[in-house]
Order: structure tokens, then C-alpha cells, then sequence
């Protein structure tokens, strides 16, 4: 019986190379994505290349479709074995006007997907990820939501200064950290990861800069799925929270 394995925000960039991924490793991947021709599309290209791989409609600012996504595949397989709260964005790389500390509406278009949409996923895919035998909740972060990292004179990520999105990791790391020990003492394991910077269309600059492809940082995703329950881990292995 295949390992069902939901990717969210997999239709491009890090969600679909690890869609990919995890698919060539023997998983039946589900394509969670806002644009459901778009999700169909990627799933059909995992197809063509002899994997397994279906989609879904789900946009994380919208729960009725996250809601309907969590139904659906109730329906379609009866759990989740793996689940990747990929979804994310960085609007605040390229906002404009003045401010002290923060953009406003950058800081709220992050928090609405980085956090609340993960909290969303998270709580609408946990009945059906508890029903396998070993769950695995994987949250894509950033080593630039490590708080110790931020304090760090030493650290290469101290002069990043990206508060949005520096905040919505941290706020998602502490989600993790929360969850980790509600399922304490199940099968169910959580842990967040760092993929590393990636050459993906998050960023105006990641395309060009970035010294990652997806499918490299993919495999840092994947490979976080044999962490120990409660950990932040990167490349190189564990990152202090």
C-alpha cells in the first residue's frame, strides 16, 4: 500500500520539486495547489514520468478549500502519511513605501500564509495524518526564523533584516515546537526544516542569486522526514531554534 503523501503550494518552484521527490521515492503524491489546473497539470507530469501523483484544490488563505482538500481525501485514501506545509511567500522583499520597522500589508500577506495557512492545514490534515501508522508533518521554515541565528554576530543570516518573514518562521517553528508535544508519545512526528535559499520565484533575486535548485533543496525536505519529532534541521542537520 503506497505511502499518500500532500505537498501544499506544489505545482512550482520547492513544492513541486519535492512533490517529484517524494513521488520517485514510491510515495502517491497529492498536488495541493490554489490553481486546480495548474495542480492537475503538475500531477500529470509526475504521471507521464511512471510515478504516482494526483491533485487537489486547496489555497491555504481559503479554508473552505482547505476544508473541502481534508474531506476530499478523507474520501480518496482515509489519511495522510506524510504531509508538507510548504506554501509560502516574501512580498516584503519587493514592497514599497515608507516604514519604520515593518510594511503592514507585507506583514499581513505573510502572516495569512505563513502562519495562519499552515495553522489551517494543519488543523484540518491532522485527523487523517494521526490514522497512519507513522505521520509525518513536515514545515518548510527558514534558518532566517531562528531566533538564535538573529542574535548571532557570527551567524550569516544575523544582517538579514526581513521582518515579516523572519517572524511568520519563527511563528511557524514555535507551531511546530506546540504540536510536537501534543503528539508526544504517538507515532506522529513534526519537524520544521530549512531548505536552504532556493532558486525559485519566491524572491525577485532567487532566480538569479540563489545557489540551490528546487531539487536539491527538495531532497533536504524529504530527507527531514527521518528527524526525530520536535527538531529544526537544515543540510548540515539541526539549527538552533
Amino acid at each position: 500500500m503506497s505511502s499518500i503523501a500532500l505537498v501544499t503550494g506544489a505545482n512550482r518552484g520547492l513544492g513541486q520539486a519535492t512533490a517529484v521527490e517524494l513521488a520517485r521515492q514510491g510515495h502517491l503524491v497529492v498536488i495541493g495547489g490554489r490553481n486546480p489546473a495548474a495542480a492537475a497539470c503538475a500531477a500529470e507530469a509526475i504521471r507521464a514520468d511512471g510515478w504516482s501523483a494526483e491533485s487537489v484544490e486547496l489555497d491555504v488563505t481559503s479554508r473552505e478549500t482547505v476544508l473541502a482538500a481534508a474531506k476530499e481525501l478523507q474520501t480518496r485514501h482515509g489519511r495522510v502519511d506524510v504531509l508538507i506545509n510548504n506554501a509560502g511567500v516574501l512580498p516584503e522583499i519587493a514592497a514599497g513605501g515608507e516604514h519604520d520597522l515593518v510594511d503592514l500589508d507585507a506583514l499581513e500577506q505573510t502572516f495569512a500564509v505563513n502562519v495562519i495557512g499552515a495553522a489551517v492545514v494543519l488543523e484540518a490534515f491532522l485527523p487523517l495524518v494521526t490514522q497512519s501508522d507513522a505521520g509525518r508533518i513536515i514545515n518548510v521554515s527558514s534558518r532566517m526564523g531562528s531566533m538564535a541565528d538573529q542574535l548571532d554576530p557570527e551567524s550569516p543570516y544575523y544582517g538579514m533584516v526581513l521582518p515579516a518573514y523572519q517572524a511568520s518562521k519563527a511563528a511557524l517553528n514555535s507551531l511546530t515546537i506546540g504540536l510536537s508535544k501534543q503528539l508526544g508519545g504517538s507515532t506522529t512526528r513534526v519537524v520544521s526544516v530549512c531548505p536552504g535559499f532556493v532558486q525559485t520565484d519566491l524572491t525577485p533575486i532567487s532566480r538569479e542569486q540563489a545557489p540551490l535548485t528546487a531539487a536539491q533543496a527538495a531532497q533536504t525536505v524529504v530527507a527531514a522526514l527521518d528527524s526525530p519529532s520536535g527538531t529544526f534541521v537544515d543540510a548540515d542537520g539541526v539549527v538552533p531554534w
